[in-house]
């Protein structure tokens, strides 16, 4: 056997490997990107949920933006305060006053509650049923309870309850996933620690909504006369005729109560 067919080819490649790895090095220091020092630091803090509520793709995408200043310290729904407190710590600033907020679902329309226009028998997606003449619900903006959201959820923190979507409050974290899931915009952000919630999104007149849901907000607007801080309007809606529907103003809201007891449909409930 000649050694040098063998040897030759061996310490070709060494020599190849050795260049291109010089090549590489050199490459690698002329185009080195310099990274803030603090964006690893304060992806430490960041719980790594990478479910997007805070508006950026992820956990590394969010550390970079409080890095460059981009982002505020508190903008990890998931956190909450402590891990504001972390990133501010990192970034040198007031973490600020973060209220804790969880998702809501602005309907009642149960089974018992919400009649129905017929039987739906296709797919199980709320965005595909609600292309059905708007859904089985007689009322057009009510929960279909198909469980888009339940999907959409990391946290397991909404599920289907007798036909409609239900938050569990201590396990949501507000990422926003449901919000954005839902294609009846039924689901928005609230303080957890207020109680008092309208349960009710119909856009339509009185007599439709009262027909369509038995706990439907007929925009009477006794709650809103009945609250002693002014923190209940009456939005108006594009229906016709021209119909409101109540919302709370909750940094305003004191929790009183006064207007669940004035609601004459059950509309407005003060949960625990």
């Amino acid at each position: 056997m000649d050694i040098n067919a063998i040897l030759f080819p061996v310490l070709v490649l060494g020599c190849m490997g050795v260049v291109f790895g010089a090549v590489l090095g050199f490459a690698s220091i002329i185009f080195k990107v310099e990274q803030d020092p603090k964006v690893p630091l304060v992806r430490e803090c960041l719980p790594g949920a990478n479910c997007g509520g805070c508006g950026f793709a992820g956990c590394d995408a969010l550390a970079e933006a409080i890095a460059k200043g981009d982002a505020p310290v508190n903008a990890c729904p998931v956190g909450g305060a402590a891990v504001s407190e972390k990133v501010a710590a990192v970034m040198g600033v007031e973490a600020g006053s973060a209220e804790k907020m969880t998702a809501f679902v602005k309907c009642q329309g149960d089974c018992n509650k919400a009649k129905t226009k017929f039987e739906y028998y296709g797919s199980d997606n709320c965005a595909f049923e609600a292309t059905v003449n708007g859904g089985r619900k007689t009322c057009n903006f009510g929960c279909l309870g198909d469980g888009n959201c339940v999907a959409a959820c990391a946290f397991d923190a909404i599920h289907i309850v007798d036909g409609i979507a239900v938050v569990d409050k201590e396990k949501c974290v507000a990422c926003g996933a449901c919000i954005k899931a839902c294609p009846k915009s039924l689901i928005e952000l609230v303080p957890y620690a207020k109680k008092v919630r309208v349960t009710c999104n119909s856009l339509d007149p009185a007599a439709a909504a009262m027909k369509a849901c038995d706990t439907a907000c007929i925009g009477c607007g006794k709650c809103s006369r009945a609250c002693p801080v002014q923190a209940i309007e009456m939005i108006a809606t594009k229906a016709v005729p021209p119909a409101k529907l109540a919302k709370i103003d909750y940094s305003k809201c004191v929790g009183c109560g006064k207007c669940v007891s004035e609601c004459p449909k059950g509309a407005i409930v003060k949960y625990n």
